[in-house]
């Protein structure tokens, strides 16, 4: 008979480090923008919401963020619906509040206020089960600085496979 350990008792007031599950990143944040600033907030749902993010069903394409009467707001976040809550469903593309330190709204209206500042959710996660939001103040890139970092990252694909090929020793032999 094998012997079984014995159960460590799950306390909710045990604290694990800083767990993060991903939900979505928006992968066009870094390709259409340059990230000057990023911060980090709570976002308040309701729980159809939660368990909708929870299936993945989000989509961060058109969202940003706004300073409104001194509360950050994060517009156009759409977040599908949640089949098993018919009776009482949430709106989809509804604005939600994001909860940031006072002194972080005021620096990140400043930062607005400069030419061609916007604000836009970098990324959507779970941080100790409670949903979190990375934000961050970009400036938009002008086609030419696409274009660059387009062919940077050729150039580093192209290096890093030449230098894997001589390392496997599987080179093209002259």
């Amino acid at each position: 008979m094998a012997q079984s350990r014995p159960r460590k008792e799950q306390n909710k007031h045990d604290y694990d480090g800083d767990r993060e599950t991903p939900i979505v990143r928006n992968k066009r944040a870094t390709f259409d923008y340059t990230i000057e600033d990023r911060y980090e907030g709570g976002l308040v749902l309701v729980g159809s919401e939660v368990k909708a993010l929870r299936l993945g069903k989000v989509a961060l394409v058109d969202a940003f963020a706004s300073v409104h009467r001194g509360e950050m707001w994060l517009n156009q976040l759409n977040i599908g619906a949640f089949e098993m809550a018919r009776a009482f469903p949430h709106a989809q593309r509804r604005a939600r509040k994001v909860l940031l330190h006072k002194k972080e709204i005021l620096k990140i209206e400043r930062a607005l206020a400069g030419e061609g500042a916007t604000l836009i959710p970098l990324r959507l996660y779970f941080k100790n089960g409670r949903v979190k939001v990375e934000l961050g103040v970009a400036k938009g890139k002008k086609f030419h600085d696409k274009r660059h970092e387009i062919a940077k990252k050729t150039a580093d694909g192209e290096a890093k496979a030449i230098m894997n090929r001589a390392r496997s020793g599987k080179g093209r032999g002259y």
